[in-house]
């Protein structure tokens, strides 16, 4: 059920601000650790997700919603869920750069209209589900650049290191999808944006702790670095805590497969990032690929 149609403008900003994020970590990777990498997201966004929750309060009004222990266990599993999806991300980058990498990772809406199905019962409609098909199917012409031509080819290139990495990493995205917004419903009270702000600093909290902790036990050279590259890594934190305050609002209002879907714009976006930021040159099969995925983009919002 759609319960506000400010849920497409919060998605559609959380695609650029997750593009913009990736593009930033990327970078990073040749500083720090994989880890490492991922943990800044955690670390630096939770003063920036606590100030968007203090000014929204501000603005709105209200009190906070009380915790309970459903809802900080969703938040601990959907935050583990995105960690794992995160550190999977990076791993794919190393194998075929960054926009193939992402690409792989957008499967999550398939997989997420599936689990949102299974775990929550969210129904969409058919042409909603072709939309998702056609979405997928231009992420995996985009992902093979347009080279596999035989079913042995496509299954090849299906088990390489990076497809693995990433569709691995869009299953646990996809999975994160589904408990935050379960993590939401567990809160009381009539706001959901209220709910899913309060959620995302919950869970960057966790996720400090449980990524932090095992950077400080495994990795403390790397926890160092993390401070030391406070300039680069505070940026990569405050885009990190706008995008996924705009996807928890996003999955609060909207079924989760409308959101993943339509968020598979992001894949325009990190072309684009990576053209004219990373000086990677896009191929002409990965355009084809992403007008694909626009026109499954339309569709869903045609079926919604």
């Amino acid at each position: 059920m759609i319960l506000s149609p400010l849920w497409l403008p919060v998605t559609l900003a959380a695609a650029l601000f997750q593009c913009w994020r990736t593009a930033l970590q990327q970078k990073l990777r040749g500083q720090l650790s994989i880890n490492a990498a991922a943990v800044v997201r955690y670390l630096y966004g939770v003063p920036v997700g606590a100030l968007l929750l203090a000014l929204y309060l501000l603005v709105f009004g209200g009190g906070l919603p009380a915790p309970n222990l459903p809802f900080l266990l969703l938040c601990a599993a959907g935050g583990l869920g995105q960690i794992l999806g995160t550190n999977l991300l990076i791993m794919a980058f190393g194998h075929r750069g960054f926009a193939v990498g992402t690409a792989y990772a957008k499967t999550e809406a398939v997989q997420g209209a599936i689990l949102a199905l299974v775990l929550l019962g969210e129904r969409i409609s058919a042409l909603a589900w072709i939309g998702i098909a056609i979405g997928v199917a231009g992420v995996l012409w985009l992902s093979l650049a347009g080279k596999a031509r035989s079913a042995g080819e496509l299954l090849r290139a299906t088990v390489q290191p990076a497809a693995l990495c990433g569709l691995t990493s869009g299953f646990f995205f996809a999975l994160t999808s589904v408990l935050i917004k379960a993590a939401n419903q567990e809160l009381p009270g009539d706001d959901p944006i209220l709910r899913a702000l309060a959620t995302l600093v919950a869970t960057n909290i966790l996720q400090t702790a449980m990524q932090g902790g095992w950077l400080l036990a495994r990795e403390p050279d790397q926890a160092r670095a993390v401070i030391t590259t406070w300039r680069s890594s505070a940026q990569v934190g405050a885009l990190s805590a706008c995008g996924s305050a705009c996807w928890f609002t996003g999955f609060a209002l909207a079924p989760v497969a409308l959101v993943r879907a339509v968020g598979q714009v992001e894949i325009l976006f990190t072309l684009l990032f990576s053209r004219f930021y990373l000086r990677e040159s896009p191929t002409r099969a990965e355009v084809v690929g992403a007008l694909t995925v626009v026109s499954g983009v339309v569709l869903v919002l045609a079926g919604r």
